[in-house]
């Protein structure tokens, strides 16, 4: 995971059948995977098949995923996700989800004027 701002900090899929999906890209990509405790149910860590770092996530569409699209999502490194949040309105953006928190992180999932969605990404 990155840690300058502008660049993809992390990549996630949420969709409902987060297992299978796993073991499709293990199989076709190569990725490891590790599972991340969301209580009653496990999302997963994806590794790089060549460095063994992080590069995403195939998580479960429920809890605090349940509002996200069934799509490859990028997360993008900001300095501060209000003041980001704020140009996204100002500049004809959208926002999909409101403000969450992970841990002490902050993000927030975003349209852009064309419609693409992404995600916005403040490091604690």
């Amino acid at each position: 995971m990155t840690d300058k701002i502008g660049e993809m900090a992390w990549l996630d899929l949420s969709v409902n059948n987060a297992e299978q999906v796993k073991d499709f890209y293990q199989q076709v990509i190569g990725w490891q995977s590790e599972a991340v405790s969301m209580g009653d149910y496990n999302d997963h860590t994806v590794m790089s098949p060549s460095s063994g770092e992080a590069v995403g996530g195939i998580c479960h569409a429920q809890g605090c995923n349940a509002d996200l699209p069934p799509a490859w999502l990028p997360y993008f490194l900001v300095e501060n996700v209000t003041e980001s949040v704020a140009q996204v309105l100002a500049n004809g953006g959208e926002m999909v989800t409101e403000i969450k928190s992970m841990g002490d992180d902050k993000y927030a999932v975003i349209k852009d004027p064309a419609g693409a969605v992404c995600a916005i990404y403040q490091k604690a």
